[in-house]
């Protein structure tokens, strides 16, 4: 199921991408000869006026074809290769405001689809965190953000997002829980000894087992989990999409402040301890997934603001570097030789795929560590 969900919004947020690019295309007259659903060899495809539309095997993200837009056509059709009304529908023809376009709209879709996103959390109701000293919330919730592996919590089936609502002793002290200092203070008096945890789950369902309590061990705590004191926060729609695009906002700019940090961090050997890849995201995915729709919302809005940013890096292959290359020939007024465009793309794309293996490795390094 957890992969079910990560497959899910890892294809809806390239494929808002690709969208971004095909409608953008669309609406300046700029032919798409190909929308596709994951990558090739195809499975199926049909014809829907000028346009092909494709499901291939690969079923991650997507792709848009389209006319003019790797170069060839200019050729093409300075040799009559193509009909002369394609010529003006070509990429390679447009001007410098709509090739910009057509490359930003993917992202922009991720930039709107975070906001949509967001604004949904605010009406489905966020869990904030709140202080214990915060009074002004009538029913306020301690859950598990996070279970040490191989921990007692762990081993009685306890999971992130489960509420703690009862802590309970063998000679019936019960203790209600209302605040994570409250939690911590009954754990740490019951080390050594074995007491009932009740905890209601995500889908309503209220959940008993009996646990040991160890002696506190360095960096593995007495039950081994994380807490936090929570609060639901709901909003109506026309509040919703105004806090969703404030916080989209402010998330886009510490992504940035992040990134700028991130490749600051290369030039001293520590740039790669931060990022997460593929496995990471799933294993993220995965705990936001136990935490609700708003977290899981909120999780799928920031790694589309992160895919939006990454896009535009001035970076060859990327939405970005194309831009970046079209501004030069704008400055130049005389195009980059195609053969240098397709040797910058190739190199930044094989770039791209030695980075994506290191940190693919690392995300393993770090499983095998925990």
């Amino acid at each position: 199921m957890d992969f079910l969900i990560f497959f899910i919004i890892l294809s809806i947020l390239i494929l808002s991408h690709e969208l971004g690019h095909f409608l953008a295309a669309k609406y300046t007259n700029t032919k798409v000869e190909e929308f596709g659903f994951g990558f090739p060899p195809k499975i199926f495809r049909f014809k829907k006026g000028e346009t092909t539309y494709s499901l291939n095997l690969f079923p991650i993200g997507g792709f848009v074809k389209i006319l003019g837009q790797d170069g060839e056509e200019k050729k093409k059709i300075s040799d009559n290769a193509i009909v002369k009304e394609d010529k003006t529908r070509s990429f390679s023809f447009k001007s410098i405001y709509v090739k910009i376009l057509i490359l930003s709209a993917g992202v922009l879709f991720n930039l709107l689809l975070a906001w949509i996103l967001l604004s949904f959390s605010f009406i489905f109701g966020n869990l904030e965190q709140i202080s214990d000293n915060d009074i002004s919330h009538s029913a306020p919730l301690v859950i598990i953000t996070e279970i040490l592996k191989n921990s007692p919590a762990e081993q009685i089936g306890l999971k992130p997002g489960d509420a703690i609502i009862r802590l309970k002793t063998p000679n019936g002290n019960s203790l209600e829980i209302s605040k994570v200092i409250d939690a911590q203070n009954f754990i740490k008096e019951n080390r050594g000894k074995e007491i009932e945890i009740t905890v209601k789950r995500e889908s309503g369902n209220f959940f008993s087992n009996k646990v040991n309590i160890r002696d506190i061990q360095p960096e593995k705590g007495a039950l081994g989990v994380a807490m936090a004191r929570v609060a639901v926060f709901k909003s109506p729609f026309y509040l919703a999409v105004i806090y969703g695009l404030k916080d989209m906002a402010t998330l886009t700019v510490a992504i940035v402040i992040a990134m700028f940090y991130f490749f600051a961090g290369l030039f001293t050997g520590h740039g790669f301890e931060q990022v997460t890849g593929p496995i990471g995201i799933f294993n993220i995915v995965s705990d936001a997934s136990h935490l609700g729709i708003s977290y899981l919302s909120r999780l799928a809005a920031v790694l589309s603001i992160n895919l939006a940013i990454i896009n535009f890096l001035p970076f060859p292959a990327l939405d970005g570097g194309r831009t970046f290359m079209i501004l030069i020939e704008k400055i130049r007024k005389a195009p980059i030789k195609q053969k240098y465009a397709n040797a910058l793309n190739t190199f930044g794309f094989i770039i791209l795929i030695i980075l994506m293996i290191f940190i693919t490795y690392n995300d393993i390094l770090k499983i095998i560590k925990k």
